[in-house]
């Protein structure tokens, strides 16, 4: 099998020759630390230090692509470009009309939305502002990698959206008691620009979409499972619905616990869930849980293993993991989040190499 085989084998709960191996983001201090641990060649100097994460230059790209080929990953994921353009003081503004706080690594901080009464989301169309060149930079990866690993593009949700254009999650929860007719409003607006992202995804080589958007904490979900199935479940199903009907798989996003509204994931037709988080959920109760109705990805440690723990606790950790969640299939490994500047990079190559190596089950624990 190759890469893009391993993964829509996992992701639809089936058991592929080796477990594939994933990763959400890797930002990019640790693109250039992983290049240079493994001898790439760079073509300029690259300080890494003022970038805008998802908004990088064609050299980082290049490193990325190299290591993705090096550690012999089976996937690569680029998030759509929001278009975000920088302002003073270190902020930017992305297309739709949010500023953002800027940093040099992981999500830029949305300060302000566009969104300030109901009144403004009169002819408000997310969708109409979509162009090609949003997807120029996944579309780079994917023609530089290849047709053999597959291409995750990473879209947020709804629910993350919505925050986003009220300027804050705050706002946005209280909505949800003061004015729900908003929240819909907003669900209606975010579902209909996320369709219109996955439609022209396979036009760029997309074969998943990582819906992102965190929908709990560590202890439960920030929205009640009730007001998950009122206002943003429906939604999700015609997201996933429309991802299916062109042929592309979608996991779901969430860190902390969601066990609450983890039978709904299922029930929406979620391909995926990411990341299981392990302070908050056992992956080997889950994997029971789910087991031929939806793919598990990630539960590697990237809060205390990733980056304090050595070598040899990342392989063993690594192995213990397939050990519980790959037989019989539905695994894809990967960090509980993501490969932030914390992590050390040996221990993210020590944790590719240990998938490698204990990824390929024997046959009694197919």
């Amino acid at each position: 099998m190759n890469g893009k085989q391993r993964i829509l084998t996992a992701l639809k709960s089936g058991q592929p020759d080796r477990v594939p191996i994933f990763e959400l983001q890797i930002d990019e201090p640790i693109i250039v630390a992983i290049a240079a641990i493994l001898s790439y060649e760079s073509k300029e100097s690259r300080t890494a230090t003022t970038v805008v994460y998802g908004e990088e230059g064609t050299e980082v790209l290049d490193q990325y692509c190299f290591l993705v080929k090096e550690l012999e990953l089976d996937s690569t994921c680029r998030p759509l470009s929001l278009g975000i353009t920088r302002m003073a003081d270190n902020l930017g503004r992305d297309k739709f009309g949010c500023v953002y706080r800027l940093s040099a690594h992981g999500d830029p901080m949305v300060v302000e939305g566009p969104i300030q009464d109901a009144s403004d989301l009169t002819g408000y169309d997310m969708a109409a502002r979509l162009e090609a060149d949003d997807f120029a930079k996944l579309s780079y990866i994917n023609e530089k990698v290849g047709v053999d690993r597959a291409h995750f593009m990473g879209l947020n949700d709804p629910f993350k959206i919505s925050w986003q254009l009220r300027g804050g999650m705050d706002t946005y929860l209280a909505d949800y008691a003061w004015h729900p007719g908003v929240v819909h409003a907003l669900s209606r607006v975010t579902t209909d620009f996320c369709i219109a992202a996955i439609e022209m995804a396979p036009k760029f080589k997309v074969d998943v979409i990582v819906l992102e958007g965190d929908l709990s904490g560590e202890t439960s979900t920030l929205i009640s499972p009730r007001h998950y199935r009122e206002y943003i479940k429906p939604y999700h199903r015609e997201i996933v619905n429309c991802a299916h009907r062109i042929g592309l798989k979608v996991v779901k996003h969430s860190d902390g616990n969601a066990w609450p509204i983890l039978d709904d994931f299922v029930e929406v037709g979620f391909d995926g869930f990411h990341p299981v988080q392990p302070q908050c959920m056992d992956i080997g109760k889950v994997k029971a849980h789910v087991a031929g109705r939806l793919c598990l990805v990630g539960n590697i440690d990237c809060r205390h293993l990733l980056p304090f723990g050595t070598v040899e606790q990342v392989e063993q950790t690594v192995k213990q993991t397939i050990e519980t969640a790959a037989p019989g299939g539905g695994y894809i490994i990967s960090s509980s989040n993501s490969i932030h500047p914390g992590c050390q990079p040996e221990n993210y190559i020590a944790m590719v190499k240990a998938a490698h190596k204990y990824g390929r089950l024997e046959s009694s624990q197919l």
